[in-house]
């Protein structure tokens, strides 16, 4: 029996072939690439915890070719921690194993069953406490990383990132001009207690506490304010009952 290739049923059955055939194909594409997609994710992740706490001229020797073998060079894993809310170390968590930006999108998760990650890092015979945070921008998530110092209160250095920002506006937090800002601020006063950051647009950033913002990106600085404020919180509490013990 001919088949009649005009006909409207020869026609539907071919287009929902087709589209088995390529459906097919794709998630057979995706499940073979979603381990050197996850691999990649977590070159990234390493790298931007190493551009917290290196300078812009260390982090030149760092790419994704060397990235595990510089993250275990100043890295120590079996260092890190995991907070709940309140300061306390969740015993057994993995630091690596959080992924902070799934659980802020999680508007279902209580608070309670957060997970805040720290890693500690050693750099010229000192350690670093090196803090991811994550919040919203303007346009979509913004996340970054403080690198704090022996005194566990003063910000030595500071990695910020963007999805979907504004080129020229909010996209310059991951701008060194604006991370070198946050350099030197503390997170605690001198009873140990949290002290919530502003970002301003008035240019008194040079006071305590006081971040000059970006110009014309004035929400996603708020974001980042927003952000910082929001997830120190728990370490601050950390640090100063770990002071106490």
């Amino acid at each position: 029996m001919a088949v009649n290739r005009d006909s409207n049923g020869y026609t539907f059955g071919f287009a929902i072939a087709l589209v088995a055939v390529v459906g097919t194909s794709l998630a057979l594409i995706a499940t073979g690439l979603k381990p050197l997609q996850q691999k990649n994710e977590v070159i990234k992740q390493k790298m931007e915890i190493l551009r917290a706490m290196l300078t812009k001229e260390e982090m030149k020797k760092v790419d994704r070719k060397n990235a595990n073998e510089k993250f275990d060079q100043y890295i120590d894993l079996e260092k890190a921690v995991v907070l709940d809310i309140n300061g306390n170390v969740k015993e057994g968590a993995k630091a690596f194993d959080v992924d902070i930006r799934k659980e802020y999108k999680d508007k279902e998760m209580k608070d309670g069953d957060r997970n805040y990650p720290m890693f500690a890092g050693s750099k010229d015979g000192k350690t670093i406490y090196i803090i991811p945070v994550v919040g919203k921008g303007l346009w979509g998530p913004i996340w970054g990383n403080l690198a704090l110092g022996e005194d566990q209160s003063t910000i030595d250095g500071a990695s910020f990132g963007h999805k979907g920002e504004t080129p020229g506006l909010g996209a310059e937090i991951s701008q060194p001009f604006f991370v070198n800002r946050w350099i030197g601020e503390k997170i605690t006063n001198e009873s140990g207690e949290f002290e919530t950051f502003e970002i301003v647009k008035d240019g008194s950033g040079g006071k305590p506490k006081k971040v000059d913002g970006i110009t014309g990106g004035t929400i996603t600085s708020k974001g980042v304010e927003e952000m910082v404020n929001r997830c120190m919180v728990p370490y601050a509490v950390y640090f100063k009952n770990n002071k106490k013990s």
